[in-house]
């Protein structure tokens, strides 16, 4: 594939591959797809569409997948775009199934959907048992449902799983919510080394990436400044080593294109920190 000034891009074995991409209504997941795209990657992207009820920011809605994949297209590349809550595996296999009939390959799988609840608990059961399904069963969903067509293309392929730098360091909390995001963002580790060990014969593989902060509907909503504005909050103990308050969902997404593509063809089984040095704070 050749830019406008007839030189190869640095990642073209990319090119015609196929990506599935859960959350890529906005934020990292939007990112991811439109990075992809601009490399040459065709997209199945899903997201919940609507607002879940123990958390206490809005979600992406059906307006803004619509503009992920005005934004893909406007890449020169196809997207393929469903609504499914990961949590929902019947529908969330059913969105993959009818991209993948329309792409004929699947490459490339980033489970990226997450939340987490920023207020004081209310029903501190129901808040940690959502956010732990949305961020470590809706990765386990995500995978089952795309693993079978990955391992039958044959031609090995890539899986990353969005974590944390909370997945590297916790931070303290007395509420559910952010304890359950912790733990699944750590947990998710575990999950990748087990998937990583399992399909590295296939030459699949799998990493987890750890952002820090990153811009996007998860961090920039009145839930969150709400957070950061009570005295004591951990949100103000969360602070990077470098000088960036926070990144752009694009460096992720720059991050993650260079790890699924064949330059990467080596990296398996790794807890890929993207956080400024917060780890090491």
């Amino acid at each position: 594939m050749l830019n406008l000034e007839g030189q190869k891009l640095p990642l073209d074995s990319l090119v015609d591959r196929v990506a599935f991409i859960t959350g890529a209504g906005r934020g990292q997941g939007r990112a991811h797809a439109v990075r992809l795209a601009e490399l040459g990657v065709d997209i199945i992207g899903v997201d919940i569409c609507e607002d879940i009820a123990s958390f206490d920011y809005p979600c992406a809605s059906s307006d803004d997948l619509s503009e992920t994949k005005r934004l893909v297209e406007a890449a020169g590349r196809r997207m393929h775009t469903g609504v499914a809550d990961v949590r929902d595996f019947p529908t969330l296999k059913a969105v993959f199934d009818a991209g993948y009939a329309e792409f004929g390959r699947i490459d490339i799988v980033i489970a990226n959907a997450g939340m987490i609840r920023y207020g004081a608990e209310i029903d501190p059961q129901q808040e940690w048992q959502d956010t732990l399904d949305v961020i470590l069963t809706g990765a386990f969903n995500t995978v089952r449902a795309s693993i079978d067509a990955l391992v039958s293309g044959g031609r090995g392929g890539s899986i990353v799983l969005t974590s944390s730098s909370a997945g590297l360091k916790g931070t303290a909390s007395p509420d559910a919510s952010p304890q359950a995001y912790t733990a699944a963002k750590r947990g998710l580790v575990g999950y990748m080394q087990t998937l990583a060990n399992q399909y590295a014969p296939d030459m699949i593989r799998v990493n987890t990436v750890h952002p820090t902060g990153v811009v996007s509907g998860m961090t920039v909503n009145d839930a969150i400044a709400a957070k950061a504005a009570e005295a004591g909050s951990n949100i103000q103990a969360m602070q990077n080593a470098l000088p960036i308050s926070i990144l752009d969902a694009e460096d992720i997404a720059n991050a993650v294109a260079f790890l699924v593509s064949d330059q990467a063809k080596f990296i398996t089984g790794t807890q890929w920190a993207l956080d400024a040095g917060f780890s090491v704070r």
